[in-house]
């Protein structure tokens, strides 16, 4: 593991670090039926009355920090030099940010639905895509459909993934695959 890496793997657990102590609420009121709305984040070891954890959101943005944290491991294993071959070319690399940007975005504009109009249907409605630091007071998120988006986002990612690797001409030789296990064995060592 290389110095960017270490550092990117300190952010990684500072950011989940923060998550789990500013995890998302939920309201619930008695004059909204006992239906929870989003009420925001809060410090985790406050006391929280007529709030509850919102566990689909929350496992929601440990999954994206995850996800991002990987790839952004990955990113930086390639930069290091000798294994960028092995990581994947430039555009993959391109792609990989893209993926982790819009995982991003994504969280920031989840998808609510406002609180007069939450049924028991299989199917949510939707309200639309708002800023998760703005008033969403009457509004709930709708996990579903952020799933969705999740498994959306990655599944394209991968096939986007696959178009874009490059085709080798030749197999390699013998003497090629030692010099190359020699080379990434040379790398890994500390």
């Amino acid at each position: 593991m290389n110095r960017i890496q270490t550092l990117v793997l300190v952010v990684g657990m500072v950011n989940l670090t923060l998550l789990l102590l500013f995890p998302p609420y939920d309201y619930v009121a008695l004059g909204h039926n006992g239906v929870a709305t989003f009420g925001g984040f809060r410090f985790a070891l406050g006391n929280h009355s007529n709030l509850i954890l919102n566990q689909n959101f929350l496992i929601l943005e440990v999954i994206v920090v995850l996800i991002n944290l990987s790839i952004a491991l990955l990113v930086t294993r390639a930069l290091s030099g000798q294994t960028a071959k092995i990581a994947g070319n430039r555009n993959q690399l391109y792609l990989l940010a893209g993926i982790s940007v819009n995982l991003v975005i994504m969280l920031l504009f989840p998808p609510f639905e406002n609180s007069m109009a939450i049924t028991k249907a299989v199917i949510p409605t939707l309200e639309g895509f708002f800023f998760v630091f703005g008033d969403n007071s009457q509004r709930q998120l709708v996990a579903p459909i952020l799933y969705l988006e999740i498994t959306l986002i990655l599944v394209n990612g991968g096939i986007f993934w696959l178009m874009l690797k490059g085709r080798r001409d030749k197999a390699l030789t013998s003497s090629e695959l030692r010099k190359l296990a020699t080379t990434v064995r040379s790398v890994r060592k500390p």
